[in-house]
């Protein structure tokens, strides 16, 4: 591994910190006596600056470089993760922390995911890609070991993920800031607005930005919900063994985009997105069935499914014109803002009915994406 490779990895490393907002959303609620619906408006704070800031961020890359962006991103995280070290004693003050490490962390995708073309060799782009998820999902994971292991073994709580978050952000920002990166830069115009959305004209374009708006909707579903049904449902404690749940759902993500990026050595990239939609679905359905062992294997199913269906997603739609990657990386991060709107959804649903029902939600979800394995792309680069 090249030293570029190495820098931008850990940019992938920080992108997983926002991923933490999922398990914070059973521990808010517990430490702030929320309900399901405001709980759950955690994620919609953490997720809400993915739909603001990524389009006009990615068309202020198509002039600066995705390098700057990516500096800037992890500087606006890390100002928000600084301030619950001067103190977090209201759900105001939380909400405005989750903001500003949803707003670094969009930054960071519009960069990080395009940038990772720029060094990888010609057609392994996509697996490239899903290690670069797997790297994420080591600090997507990271929101729920830590708490646990600083529960369960040294006394401590879960606000303890603010100052490890911060030193690790800070080295990045430095690394990053002295890497020089060749960035691949396409033969037109500089992006606006109106070129940008105008790539919403394109049929599959489109249904690949909602197919990005629906999964992470889901996924956040699956990350904040699954410490809540297992807390509800079998009495197992949210702040130790119910976050356990949460990092064996991160755990299947993990070792599924480790296990994608070397099936993607060998796997058409189209292929396999019809293979892991198939296994979320399975997973999915296995989470209904009322035993915990079954529900548990279910939740591990699905993360092996979901693992990599972002990055197959967003590498497939790139691939198609790669002339346009800075406006479509705006795209399919503006589209990030499905973890604003979907998980409020589910935590309606199960407030009307129970925890269980409630994953009724990302079920419907995965089914659309199912329909997206057959979609074509309209215009080949």
């Amino acid at each position: 591994m090249n030293r570029k490779t190495f820098a931008i990895l850990l940019a992938f490393l920080s992108m997983g910190f926002g991923d933490a907002v999922g398990p914070f959303v059973g521990l808010a609620k517990e430490q702030f006596a929320l309900s399901n619906f405001e709980a759950q408006l955690i994620a919609f704070m953490g997720f809400i600056m993915f739909g603001i800031l990524s389009v006009p961020m990615g068309i202020v890359q198509d002039r600066t470089g995705k390098k700057f962006v990516l500096l800037l991103g992890l500087a606006i995280a890390l100002t928000g993760l600084v301030l619950p070290l001067i103190g977090l004693n209201s759900y105001a003050l939380f909400l405005l922390t989750i903001l500003m490490l949803g707003a670094g962390a969009a930054i960071l995708q519009v960069a990080g995911n395009p940038i990772m073309r720029d060094v990888s060799e010609p057609g392994k782009y996509s697996r490239n890609l899903s290690f670069g998820q797997f790297i994420k999902a080591i600090g997507s994971l990271s929101g729920s070991l830590i708490p646990f292991a600083a529960a369960k073994w040294m006394g401590m709580d879960w606000r303890v993920l603010f100052p490890i978050y911060v030193a690790s952000l800070l080295i990045t920002l430095i690394i990053i800031g002295f890497t020089r990166i060749q960035e691949v830069k396409a033969d037109k115009e500089p992006a606006t607005l109106a070129t940008c959305f105008s790539l919403l004209r394109n049929r599959f374009i489109l249904l690949m930005v909602l197919g990005i708006f629906v999964y992470v909707g889901i996924e956040i579903c699956l990350s904040s919900g699954v410490p809540i049904l297992l807390s509800t449902h079998y009495g197992i404690d949210l702040k130790t063994w119910g976050l356990l749940g949460n990092a064996f759902f991160f755990i299947a993500i993990l070792t599924g985009r480790f296990l994608g990026s070397v099936i993607l050595s060998w796997m058409n990239p189209r292929s396999f997105f019809r293979l892991t939609v198939a296994l979320s679905a399975l997973g999915l359905l296995l989470i209904f069935v009322d035993n915990q062992a079954v529900t548990l294997a279910g939740v591990f199913i699905t993360g092996l499914g979901f693992a990599n269906i972002f990055p197959l997603i967003f590498s497939i739609t790139v691939d198609s014109m790669p002339e346009r990657a800075n406006e479509i990386s705006g795209l399919m991060v503006t589209a990030i803002a499905g973890g604003a709107f979907i998980p409020p959804l589910m935590g309606l649903l199960a407030d009307a009915t129970s925890v269980r029902f409630g994953f009724i939600v990302p079920l419907i979800g995965i089914v659309f994406i199912a329909l997206l394995t057959m979609a074509k792309p309209k215009t080949q680069a």
